[in-house]
């Protein structure tokens, strides 16, 4: 979180990143990790009509080949993805995509989940001036360093001085 200057002693905390703060290469450790409890899992399961028992049943989920419940990989996703939010799209006009979406790993209710992201590629938009394209790779491990999600994500951002906030004046 950086802090802008509006006036003498008259500061407003800004975070994200513009596109010129965007480096090919560079990788973003999103901190904290996220543990995931059996109520985020419930919960999520529910009001996404998700009904499958491998989520919320734990004696059908003892029969499986994963012998308990699994988190919705659709919360995973959704964590994952928030995590990285301070990073890489705080500032974000729009999300253009996720693609190559891959689960090499399940999630347990109380694993703890943390997350990278490494800027793969950048561009400055050709029909919108002032703004740039960011494409990243976004890992996700659990407290084992196990690998359990990874995707890429393409997000369109604001150049310096052209982000929402910037048009907000002092009185806002």
């Amino acid at each position: 979180m950086t802090e802008n200057n509006l006036a003498g002693n008259r500061y407003r905390a800004s975070s994200g990143r513009y596109f010129e703060e965007f480096t090919v290469g560079d990788i973003y450790e999103h901190r904290p990790g996220r543990t995931i409890t059996e109520a985020d899992n419930t919960w999520f399961t529910l009001l996404t009509m998700n009904q499958h028992p491998i989520h919320f049943d734990a004696e059908y989920a003892k029969y499986s080949e994963f012998g308990r419940p699994i988190v919705n990989s659709a919360l995973t996703l959704a964590i994952v993805a928030g995590m990285s939010v301070a990073d890489v799209s705080q500032k974000a006009i729009a999300n253009l995509g996720w693609t190559d979406i891959t689960l090499p790993a399940p999630v347990f209710n109380g694993d703890t989940l943390y997350a990278e992201s490494e800027v793969l590629e950048k561009r400055a938009s050709r029909s919108r001036p002032n703004q740039g394209i960011v494409a990243v790779a976004t890992r996700a491990f659990n407290q084992d360093q196990v690998l359990v999600m990874d995707y890429k994500r393409t997000v369109l951002v604001p150049n310096r001085g052209f982000a929402v906030e910037d048009r907000i004046t002092q009185e806002s």
